[in-house]
């Protein structure tokens, strides 16, 4: 008598179901893993999942607080720079304000002497801090770093800089400021 196909489906799954008995093609018996067996396994690995879980939060944890350690000290440094700056400029300012007190009972001549001393102070201390004036008077205009706000025609060579209307600074070699100049438009017709 035939099978029906519903016979042989149940019959297969049934045996995919059920253990083999038999030798596997290696000659060895399949292994079979008890429920237990299973249970003790996926618990530690749980147990090896939660320790790595554990280990990488205190990791983050550690990172966030290196990261906020690192901005607090670097927030401390600039403003203890700050402070070091503006002690200095204090002293700038003092020497000024003795030069003000003494204006009424100085001459002129006096008075103008004092303020060029503070002035060469005031640019030695920015020279310490690394600020240097842009050339302008006699050099090539170049546009990285004067601003030009007028042409004037002259003597001088086209696009040179024949006056300066603001000084220009560079902070190192980075542009602070540039310098706003007057420039020569060549010679006048």
């Amino acid at each position: 008598m035939a099978e029906s196909t519903d016979d042989v489906r149940e019959r297969q799954t049934t045996q995919e179901r059920e253990p083999a008995d038999t030798p596997t093609s290696g000659g060895e018996a399949p292994q079979v893993v008890s429920d237990g067996d299973l249970q003790a396994q996926l618990q530690a690995a749980r147990d090896e999942a939660a320790q790595f879980k554990d280990k990488w939060l205190r990791e983050r944890a550690e990172m966030e607080n290196f990261r906020k350690r690192q901005e607090r000290f670097a927030a401390e440094r600039v403003e203890r720079n700050r402070r070091d700056l503006l002690e200095k400029v204090l002293d700038v300012m003092d020497n000024l304000d003795r030069a003000m007190s003494y204006e009424d009972s100085m001459d002129r001549e006096s008075l103008q002497q004092g303020l060029r001393m503070v002035r060469w102070q005031l640019n030695e201390l920015l020279k310490t801090e690394g600020l240097t004036p842009v050339a302008t008077v006699g050099e090539q205009f170049d546009p990285r770093l004067h601003e030009a706000v007028e042409t004037i025609a002259s003597e001088q060579p086209e696009n040179t800089v024949v006056g300066e209307v603001r000084k220009g600074y560079l902070l190192g070699a980075d542009l602070l400021r540039p310098a706003r100049v007057r420039v020569s438009s060549g010679s006048p017709a």
